[in-house]
């Protein structure tokens, strides 16, 4: 028999997505577009990384709140579907669920977000011995969670009291102040996965060698998503890099980021060099990218292994 598949605990905002692809012009205001088609899906950052995650053959418990309506109803039925435990995830009687509106047109991507119930989710939601049943912590969209932000350094040092190893996605601060001190964090994440253009504004930086330079202090391995241009991997002055990988049949990239962070963190569990961690984030996100939004294309391993030896 094998080793015991190690748990992930994912804390996140949960809402759908409302997908209009295919677009005949561009979104703007006091005019009406086409789209050619629409899709309706589980969304968030946070729950397109434990669907796919799963996917893959780890096990996953989601941590979150939706409202409760049909929208609530949708999210908690699409994760069951995926295999993700939802014990953990709440209720508000006063919050909708929340809802992002995607407008895709060729590869540009025009996103509006209501929040609903994800504002409302922090550590005082969180069951004291809660990380004990794990072994791996993903937190994921901050800048849309304010209770969840200001606990983060306080929740990141709890899961490493208990033996976790721990992951963290910034993604698009909509406020675009990103009034976030990583010093706070970086000690307590062994895995930091913003892409470029968040690292870049979170730092201050104007290239990704100057930023890596300003954070290269902290014993974190930091993976960086640059969409077509592939990734890259540093820690302690060591660097990788691995090109993006692009398949036939592509339909959007909602999510491709996140399937990334699946693929390697699935590996990661499993010990794989960070070359091989690289290598099954980057074909995840590519085979994300083959069905509208970030979790219909991704069935199992082995589907995804098909294609990286296509690849190979």
């Amino acid at each position: 028999m094998g080793l015991p598949k190690k748990k992930i605990l994912v804390i996140g905002e949960l809402n759908v997505d409302l997908i209009m692809n295919q677009l005949q012009g561009e979104p703007e205001y006091g005019k009406e577009q086409k789209a050619s088609e629409m899709n309706l899906v589980m969304g968030s950052s946070s729950a397109i990384f434990a669907c796919n995650i799963a996917s893959l053959g780890t096990p996953v418990s989601f941590a979150g709140m939706v409202g409760d309506d049909m929208f609530g109803k949708f999210v908690r039925h699409s994760l069951v579907q995926k295999r993700v435990n939802i014990d953990h995830v709440k209720t508000s009687k006063t919050a909708k669920t929340g809802v992002t509106v995607a407008f895709n047109k060729a590869n540009e991507r025009l996103m509006v977000t209501h929040p609903g119930a994800m504002e409302l989710f922090g550590q005082d939601d969180l069951a004291p011995s809660l990380f004990e049943e794990f072994d791996h912590l993903h937190i994921s969209s901050i800048f849309f969670q304010p209770q969840l932000k200001k606990d983060l350094a306080s929740i990141f040092q709890s899961a490493k009291e208990a033996g976790l190893t721990t992951s963290m996605d910034v993604q698009w601060d909509p406020k675009e102040v990103w009034d976030l001190d990583l010093t706070i964090f970086l000690g307590k994440i062994d895995l930091f996965m913003p892409n470029e253009t968040e690292l870049l504004n979170l730092t201050g930086a104007e290239t990704p060698d100057e930023a890596l330079q300003s954070v290269a202090e902290f014993d974190t391995k930091f993976v960086i998503k640059q969409g077509r241009k592939g990734s890259l991997y540093q820690h302690k002055g060591r660097r990788l890099t691995q090109d993006a990988f692009l398949l036939e049949g592509f339909v959007d990239a909602i999510g491709a980021g996140d399937s990334f962070n699946a693929g390697f963190i699935h590996a990661f569990l499993q010990g794989k060099t960070p070359e091989e961690c690289l290598k099954q984030g980057s074909i995840t996100a590519a085979v994300s990218t083959l069905k509208p939004g970030g979790t219909g294309s991704i069935q199992n391993f082995q589907q995804v292994q098909k294609y990286l030896k296509q690849k190979s």
